[in-house]
């Protein structure tokens, strides 16, 4: 059974950065795809990035050029670095896992996905 836990959350400045964790256990990340999520008050979950079994990644639109998705292999982690945050950025942010590849229409679907972890809380404000 994979476990997720998140960490990283904190309450940051606007234009400034975090590092978000996901630590994975009871498998390799290697063989999933792993994506962040998040959801902010009243509003449904969305996708943010995703790193596919094969080591591909996407984002989305609103997150392009300042989030940037990666993971370290021998802390089978993976981490959402994320620059020049917004008050919009603010959300419980998820890590999800599922096995394989996910082709890219699928990516996007809270549905797709198998395990998650528990959340970590962003607070972008002055």
């Amino acid at each position: 059974q994979l476990q997720l836990v998140e960490s990283g959350g904190d309450l940051v400045q606007p234009g400034g950065s975090l590092r978000l964790s996901c630590a994975v256990s009871g498998g390799s990340l290697e063989s999933y795809t792993i994506g962040w999520f998040r959801q902010a008050p009243g509003k449904g979950r969305e996708g943010v990035s995703f790193r596919r079994s094969d080591g591909s990644t996407s984002y989305a639109d609103s997150v392009k050029g300042r989030f940037t998705i990666s993971r370290d292999r021998a802390k089978n982690e993976v981490y959402l670095q994320m620059n020049a945050l917004k008050p919009d950025d603010t959300a419980v942010y998820y890590c999800a896992a599922v096995r394989g590849r996910l082709i890219i229409s699928r990516l996007w679907s809270t549905d797709s996905y198998d395990y998650w972890g528990q959340g970590t809380q962003v607070t972008v404000s002055s």
